[in-house]
């Protein structure tokens, strides 16, 4: 459903037969990364604003929380609901998703909100779709870090909103579907356990 060099995908809705356009991601969003508050101290922690890290960039909690003052005295950036997070260093190099609570990023997270006339959920899939190929030019053998600009510079084909939001809408039911899955998976999984536990001397 993403179109190739051609600018045409393989698998298209009906009703739609226009060409995409090739752009660059900047010119599609805007960006910025985060930073880190001082460690040490005190006053900068522990506070109400969730501290979102790049191991963190699904999830809907946080292991830290920082406060007004340490955002203030950092490099540390707002993101709201629904923005898109991209992970650029670590292990997490290349994962992105699209964050589900309000909070603030550090330095290894770039965040990423499309402008006018561009999907949030188009481009996220899109960023999924592209991880092999962006990590494996990128970055050599597993090792180093992205950057902002290389992200920012990746191209990408776009169709018009109209057709953004219904590939959005069923990726979007795709995951959400796959997550009530995943969740009744490891209920399962629980309750073997129990089983065993209680069923085998």
């Amino acid at each position: 459903m993403f179109a190739d060099e051609t600018g045409y995908p393989v698998l298209r809705f009906k009703g739609f037969t226009e060409k995409w356009e090739q752009v660059k991601l900047s010119k599609t969003s805007r960006s910025y990364s985060g930073g880190t508050p001082k460690v040490g101290v005190h006053e900068y922690y522990d506070g109400q604003i969730p501290f979102i890290r790049s191991g963190e960039i699904a999830s809907k909690s946080t292991e830290l929380t920082i406060s007004k003052v340490g955002l203030n005295n950092s490099s540390a950036k707002l993101v709201s609901k629904g923005d898109i997070l991209y992970a650029l260093y670590g292990a997490t190099s290349g994962e992105v998703s699209l964050s589900k609570i309000n909070g603030a990023i550090n330095q290894a997270i770039l965040a990423i909100k499309p402008i006018d006339g561009y999907e949030n959920y188009f481009l996220m899939t899109w960023l999924q779709k592209e991880k092999e190929q962006i990590t494996r030019t990128y970055l050599q053998g597993g090792q180093g870090n992205l950057s902002a600009k290389i992200v920012m510079n990746l191209v990408v084909n776009i169709p018009s909103l109209s057709e953004q939001s219904q590939i959005a809408q069923i990726f979007s039911k795709l995951d959400k579907t796959i997550t009530l899955h995943d969740k009744k998976i490891q209920y399962l999984k629980q309750l073997k356990r129990g089983l065993l536990q209680k069923m085998f001397v």
